[in-house]
């Protein structure tokens, strides 16, 4: 003898079918939601501007070039979460010889939405001066510099989900010295 009647069994078998059944209706909307919407993006990093401040040559007594940049970067962010981001460095290498670094501070990215970020680089040719290729380069007028930086932070989607994040960001910098300026193209990347 059990314990229910047949028709308090009918029940709960219906009962267990319907909510297995939204259970795994509410799997697929989850699932298609993260691949959809949620599914994280790499940010779209653009050079708004990219300044030759200043550059100073010095060929005597011991031949020396200081070159001052200032970049305005625009990161958009094209996930639904806000991006926080600690204290990082922006690091300039001339053919893979470092050239420069440069502090970006902490800073938030909100969702979806468009941040600048500011920043001034001093390029000192005591690191990268004795490259096989920089006197051809500096009389041809053009000197390619690449620049990396990594913000490591977290990501919050919607006030209550909170993941480990990296953004990873190269830029190849063109500085053109016979016209004092110089132009950038920027690529990004973000990591989980």
């Amino acid at each position: 003898m059990g314990c229910c009647n047949p028709r308090t069994k009918k029940a709960l078998k219906i009962g267990c079918g319907i909510t297995a059944i939204l259970l795994i209706i509410l799997l697929i909307v989850a699932i298609t939601l993260y691949f959809t919407i949620l599914k994280p993006k790499s940010p779209q990093v653009t050079t708004q501007s990219v300044t030759l401040e200043t550059v100073r040559l010095e060929p005597f007594p011991a031949f020396h070039l200081n070159i001052t940049i200032g970049l305005i970067l625009t990161i958009h962010n094209r996930n639904y979460g806000s991006f926080k981001y600690d204290n990082s460095r922006a690091y300039v290498t001339y053919r893979g010889d470092p050239a420069a670094e440069a502090l970006i501070e902490a800073d938030t990215i909100p969702a979806r939405a468009d941040h600048d970020l500011n920043t001034t680089v001093l390029i000192d040719s005591d690191g990268f001066s004795k490259n096989p290729n920089f006197l051809g380069d500096l009389f041809s007028g053009c000197l390619n510099f690449t620049s990396s930086t990594a913000l490591h932070g977290k990501v919050t989607v919607w006030k209550v989900l909170k993941l480990k994040a990296r953004t990873v960001s190269t830029c190849d910098i063109s500085v053109f010295t016979n016209f004092q300026n110089a132009t950038s193209v920027c690529k990004s990347k973000i990591k989980f």
